[in-house]
């Protein structure tokens, strides 16, 4: 079990960054949330097999064809009791 939580800075708020993180959450089988932050960031928690996290990072590093991501910052993190990947607000 692998547990990270993730930045994402860029022109990453108002293009369905949250909601294609939650499709290719399910569809890699991780668990977490993600959220939009004040600075205009993502923030993502995300836990699971160590391929599929790391999987799910990378695909951050991009995002959904709108988005424009300039950065990804992943630290390490401690795993919760998270069911699911969701959004949070």
């Amino acid at each position: 079990m692998k547990a990270v939580t993730v930045k994402v800075t860029g022109r990453v708020q108002g293009v369905s960054f949250r909601w294609y993180a939650v499709q290719e959450a399910e569809r890699l089988g991780v668990n977490g949330w993600v959220r939009n932050e004040p600075d205009g960031s993502v923030a993502a928690h995300v836990e699971g097999d160590d391929a599929a996290v790391d999987a799910m990072v990378e695909w951050c590093r991009h995002g959904p064809s709108y988005a424009s991501v300039r950065g990804v910052a992943v630290t390490d993190a401690r795993p919760g009791d998270t069911r699911g990947f969701g959004i949070r607000y």
